[in-house]
C-alpha cells in the first residue's frame, strides 16, 4: 500500500484537534519502553481506557520490517512506467470489470448518494487491496508505534496510533482485527485510523462501520471520504495528452493551473486527436517521466485523489484504472529509457549538489518533491536543458562534473 501520505492531508486535518505527542516520538535515542509510557499517558488523557492501552502495548516492540518498507515505497523506487505496468496489469483490469458488474446495484446507490462513480471506487479497491484479496497482515498498533517512534512523520503516526486505540476502545474494531498494511492502513480500501474514525459509515445498516467484511460499508465510506474532499461528479479525473515540442516545460507542474482554452492555445491535445473539451474548468499538465515521457492533463478530481494518496503515479493509476474498467484502452504515451530510478542516496546527492550551486531543493532527504523539482528546473534553465524537473542519472552525472 503506497503511503506518500497515504491519506496524509486528510489525516492531518482529521487530527487537528489532537495535541502532538511531542518531540520524544521522533527521537530514537529515547528508549522505546519509556516513549511508549508517554504515549500511554497521552492516550489516557484522550479518554482511552486503561485496559485497552494495556492490551495494546503489553509486550510491544518496534518492527524493523516496517522501516525497511517505508524507505522502499514503489512510488519512489520505480519509474512511472514500472509503477503503472505493475499497478494496472490486465488481470486487474479484467477483474475490475467483473467486480463493477457484480456490485453494480450497490455502487449505483452509493454513486447516487455521494456523487462518486462506481468505477473509481472499484479502482481504489483494486489498487489498495487487490479487490479485497489482501488486506495486510501487519499488526497496525505495532506498525504505527514503529513509525511514530522512528519514522520521518513521527507526529502524524503518533496521532494515528491514538486513533487506532480509539477504534478499539469504542468497540469499532477488535484488537485482534487491527491488522493491515505496514503503515497501519485498514480494511478493503485501506483507511488510516483517523480516516476510519472520521469518514467510515454504516452503509449496510447493521449498526457497525465495518471496512473489513462489509463492502457496502467500504464503498459507502470511501465515497463519503472522496465527497468530503471535494469530488465533482460532473467531471472526470483527467486525460492523457500530447504536447508540442515548443511546450514550456516549466509549466508542467501541479501548482500551475490554467483554463482548458489556455492549454489548447499552447498546443495541448488529447492523445486520441481532436481538440480539448470546452468545459469551464482549470487543469494542470503533468509529465511524470520527464519531457520525453507521457503527458497528462488533470482536473480537480485528480487533486482529490492526491489527498487520498499524495503520489502522482498513484493518482494517475487510480484514474486510469477507472477508465480501463469502464472500457478505455491502455495508455499510449512514449516510454523513455532513463535507466533505473535514482536511489535515495543518489537523490540526496543531487539535492546537495543543487544546493551547493545556489539552488534550493529543501532539506536533502532523498525525496523528490516540488522544491527539488523547482530547484532542478532552475538549474536546467541555466545550462540550456528542457526544464522538466525530472531527475535522471544523466542529470546527476552532469551535476557531478559541473
Amino acid at each position: 500500500m503506497p503511503l506518500t501520505r497515504r491519506h496524509l492531508v486528510a489525516a492531518t486535518a482529521a487530527l487537528a484537534c489532537l495535541p502532538p505527542i511531542g518531540r520524544a516520538a521522533a527521537q530514537p535515542s529515547v528508549p522505546f519502553p519509556a516513549w511508549l509510557q508517554e504515549v500511554a499517558a497521552r492516550a489516557q488523557r484522550e479518554g482511552i481506557s486503561e485496559p485497552t492501552i494495556r492490551d495494546a502495548f503489553t509486550g510491544l516492540t518496534p518492527d524493523p520490517r516496517v522501516l525497511e518498507l517505508d524507505d522502499r515505497q514503489p512510488e519512489f523506487t520505480r519509474t512511472f512506467w514500472q509503477y503503472i505496468d505493475n499497478a494496472i496489469a490486465e488481470t486487474r483490469v479484467t477483474e475490475g470489470r467483473q467486480r463493477l458488474t457484480q456490485h453494480r446495484a450497490l455502487l449505483d446507490r452509493v454513486a447516487g448518494q455521494y456523487g462518486v462513480p462506481g468505477r473509481y471506487l472499484v479502482a481504489f479497491w483494486g489498487l489498495e487491496t487487490n479487490y479485497g484479496g489482501f488486506l495486510g497482515d501487519f499488526d497496525a498498533i505495532r506498525s504505527l508505534a514503529t513509525l511514530a517512534y522512528n519514522g520521518r512523520r513521527a507526529e502524524l503516526f503518533g496521532a494515528e496510533l491514538i486513533n487506532a486505540l480509539y477504534l478499539v476502545d469504542a468497540g469499532w474494531i477488535r484488537r485482534d482485527q487491527l491488522r493491515g498494511s505496514w503503515a497501519g492502513a485498514l480494511g478493503n480500501t485501506q483507511f488510516l485510523p483517523s480516516t476510519y474514525r472520521r469518514f467510515a459509515v454504516d452503509y449496510d445498516g447493521d449498526g457497525r462501520r465495518d471496512l473489513f467484511a462489509s463492502l457496502p460499508d467500504a464503498f459507502g465510506s470511501s465515497a463519503n471520504y472522496l465527497a468530503s474532499l471535494g469530488w465533482d461528479e460532473d467531471y472526470i479525473w483527467g486525460r492523457e495528452v500530447v504536447l508540442p515540442p515548443t511546450f514550456p516545460w516549466d509549466q508542467a507542474e501541479l501548482s500551475v493551473q490554467r483554463p482548458l482554452a489556455d492549454w489548447q492555445a499552447l498546443g495541448v491535445r488529447p492523445i486520441e486527436g481532436g481538440a480539448l473539451p470546452t468545459a469551464p474548468i482549470e487543469a494542470s499538465v503533468l509529465i511524470p517521466q520527464g519531457h520525453q515521457g507521457p503527458a497528462f492533463l488533470v482536473y480537480n478530481n485528480f487533486r482529490v485523489i492526491m489527498q487520498w494518496n499524495r503520489s502522482v503515479p498513484y493518482a494517475i493509476a487510480v484514474g486510469h484504472l477507472a477508465d480501463r474498467i469502464a472500457g478505455a484502452p491502455p495508455l499510449r504515451g512514449p516510454r523513455p529509457n532513463h535507466g533505473a530510478p535514482l536511489s535515495l542516496d543518489e537523490v540526496t546527492e543531487l539535492q546537495q549538489r543543487l544546493a551547493t550551486r545556489g539552488f534550493d531543493p529543501g532539506d536533502p532527504d532523498g525525496r523528490i518533491g516540488p522544491r527539488t523539482r523547482g530547484a532542478l528546473r532552475d538549474w536546467q534553465r541555466t545550462v540550456g536543458l528542457p526544464q522538466d524537473g525530472y531527475p535522471t542519472r544523466a542529470i546527476l552525472v552532469r551535476l557531478r562534473g559541473a
